[in-house]
């Protein structure tokens, strides 16, 4: 990678992380060591779909419901309802996972809040 790169990329992460101070105040120190232990709740979701309370009574097993996303494309990661990142379904030791293919900047999360 290029070393100028490298640092703009650096630079761009950094002036994120300031315009969120703004959302603290100015002149205020931040210290994250304070909620790094906060559990928070971490959900995949691979589709949606909606379906009317007659339909939903009458799944069974062996139903199938078709989601809105086809297969392939990436799954939708959240932390506590807020989209984060995409990702892809891996398996290791015989568990799923999920593999980030693109995390969600914090200032387009932040964004997305207001």
């Amino acid at each position: 990678m290029n070393p100028n790169s490298e640092t703009a990329a650096a630079a761009t992460e950094h002036d994120e992380l300031n315009s969120l101070g703004g959302l603290v105040g100015e002149g205020v120190e931040v210290n994250l060591d304070m909620i790094l232990d906060v559990p928070v709740t971490l959900a995949m979701e691979v589709g949606r779909t909606r379906i009317s309370i007659r339909n939903l009574l009458q799944l069974n097993q062996g139903s199938v419901v078709e989601l809105d996303r086809a297969a392939g494309e990436p799954l939708d990661v959240f932390v506590n309802g807020t989209l984060v990142a995409h990702g892809e379904v891996v398996v290791i030791n015989e568990k799923f996972g999920i593999r980030l293919t693109d995390v969600i900047s914090p200032a387009e999360r932040v964004r997305k809040l207001r």
